[in-house]
């Protein structure tokens, strides 16, 4: 991300103390590393406790400031509560936490396996509700208001074919949001989302469009002909985190160029011609990128 482009203040955030889950890789790097710069004190956490020590070490070498990163799987409620009391105790309550870890891969779904199904929903749907369970439970006993922040998809809205167990939980945590912004919105404490159009990542590419098969990212088909850049979501995500914001609550606001109006913004259109030599290729490609990553995941 250029952090020349950040559209606020120096210092804007000092003060706020936030959690960024899947902090350390991708959108999430991106988001923490905005909220640094602009004087936040950022927790970040991942699986890979490796991955999120480099990160850490990384952004706050640029910025100065102050990273924490937790080696966390989100996955697992007790391994949360343990990472939460962490935090509290290094230096008290948060004032933000933003739901960004996740996973997604393409599949037709008669491929799909139940373990396959798991692996999304426990992330997605069961894990963002856990940390966000654990951490909102502590701010209401406390009296302590906060901002919550989900990173969600179009899809909410319209679904999407070949990434159903994503498209079904990130539906789910959109209705979180909602719900949790009018049953706790008493608290003080605010519920929204961002619904990401294409921000290109690693990660992304190598299980939604493995070796280029099933590519939605053609920059012709977004009415603005390109995809998204850094800066812009992270100018967004500070909006919605930092002061100056606070009656927004219960929202999802999309940013991907008025790409959903123009195309649903899912995968029908580039996934529903490929045949079954096609699909067998491209899942022995996911298989060997997630073979990858956990070879080098530390527990």
């Amino acid at each position: 991300m250029d952090a020349s482009k950040l559209m606020f203040r120096d210092g804007l955030m000092a003060g706020e103390r936030i959690l960024v889950t899947g902090g350390g890789t991708g959108l999430g790097r991106e988001m923490t590393e905005a909220f640094l710069k602009l004087g936040a004190v950022v927790h970040i956490c991942g699986r890979r406790q490796g991955k999120a020590d480099e990160a850490a070490q990384e952004l706050m070498a640029q910025h100065g400031g102050k990273v924490v990163a937790h080696g966390c799987d989100i996955r697992d409620a007790d391994a949360i509560a343990a990472m939460v009391d962490a935090i509290w105790a290094e230096g008290g309550a948060l004032t933000g936490l933003v739901n960004n870890a996740a996973g997604n891969f393409v599949s037709r779904t008669e491929d799909l396996s139940v373990n396959g199904f798991n692996a999304i929903s426990d992330i997605v749907f069961r894990g963002t509700f856990y940390v966000t369970h654990e951490v909102g439970k502590r701010l209401i006993a406390e009296g302590k208001k906060a901002s919550f922040l989900s990173i969600l998809t179009t899809w909410v809205w319209n679904g999407s074919p070949f990434v159903v167990p994503s498209a079904m939980s990130k539906a789910a945590i959109n209705t979180m949001t909602q719900s949790l912004a009018v049953e706790w919105g008493r608290y003080g404490l605010r519920f929204n989302a961002i619904a990401p159009g294409l921000f290109p990542t690693e990660g992304m590419s190598a299980r939604l469009s493995p070796g280029g098969r099933g590519d939605n990212s053609n920059d012709r088909m977004n009415p603005m002909g390109r995809h998204g850049e850094m800066h812009e979501l992270a100018n967004l995500a500070v909006f919605l985190m930092g002061p100056g914001a606070e009656w927004v609550n219960g929202q999802t606001i999309a940013i991907d160029g008025a790409g959903y109006q123009a195309t649903g913004g899912n995968f029908w259109s580039s996934l529903s011609p490929l045949g079954d030599e096609e699909w067998t290729k491209m899942r022995d490609m996911i298989k060997q990128t997630n073979a990858k990553d956990k070879a080098t995941r530390t527990t």
